[in-house]
């Protein structure tokens, strides 16, 4: 299912210029901290010098492991990244550990493993704009994610700038778009969300970005 949600996202490609705006991975070495299945990695090893994922979820990490695509995968998690100090240009982490507060063992560790001038992005979602953001509002499954405001202050405290994107998620099928929203909301509120939203087969979707360097 989430190889249907991740196909689905940024079809405009604002999300990936920003990215690349950001902290540009071209010729560098590049972790994708908390990579799930491993979706993204073949895209960042076809500009990267090379590209590592990480891991926690021994499930996704086998179908990490298996993706084929140039990338080497590992496990670990964000307080425990199994690599050498100043290692690599470029982090990113794609809705992965970085729900603030409790979060500074994972950032320390980030540090510790980018090179002087490197630079931490993480990929976020938006909980004040788009379709999904309203989904967002509702459902108690995202409580976990904490609160925008507190998320906010926690990066800006820390020195990191904040950015926002605005794109869309658009799907094949609406039987796509059907699975992955039930798969993310409770089952009340995604029958609501798709009864009142018929024949669609997208929604509006919005991200921030916090990007955060080490000193060089």
């Amino acid at each position: 299912m989430y190889e249907i949600e991740n196909a689905a996202i940024d079809h405009e490609g604002t999300l990936a210029e920003a990215l690349a705006a950001a902290a540009t991975w071209e010729q560098r070495d590049l972790l994708d901290l908390g990579c799930g299945t491993g979706y993204w990695l073949p895209g960042y090893a076809q500009l990267a010098r090379s590209v590592v994922g990480v891991e926690p979820d021994p499930s996704l990490l086998a179908a990490a492991i298996a993706r084929t695509g140039g990338a080497r995968v590992l496990h670990g998690s964000a307080e425990h990244i199994p690599l050498p100090d100043a290692c690599v240009g470029v982090v990113h982490a794609r809705f992965a550990y970085f729900f603030p507060p409790g979060c500074d063992a994972g950032l320390a560790e980030v540090m510790r493993v980018l090179r002087p001038g490197g630079t931490l992005v993480v990929i976020d979602n938006d909980h004040r704009w788009g379709q999904f953001a309203d989904l967002l509002a509702v459902s108690p499954w995202a409580t976990a994610q904490g609160s925008a405001d507190v998320t906010d202050r926690w990066w800006a405290t820390r020195g990191a700038r904040r950015q926002e994107v605005r794109s869309s998620w658009q799907f094949e099928t609406r039987e796509d778009l059907e699975t992955v929203l039930r798969l993310e909301f409770p089952p009340d509120i995604a029958t609501k969300w798709l009864n009142a939203h018929p024949g669609t087969t997208g929604l509006t979707y919005g991200y921030v970005l916090f990007v955060i360097g080490r000193a060089p």
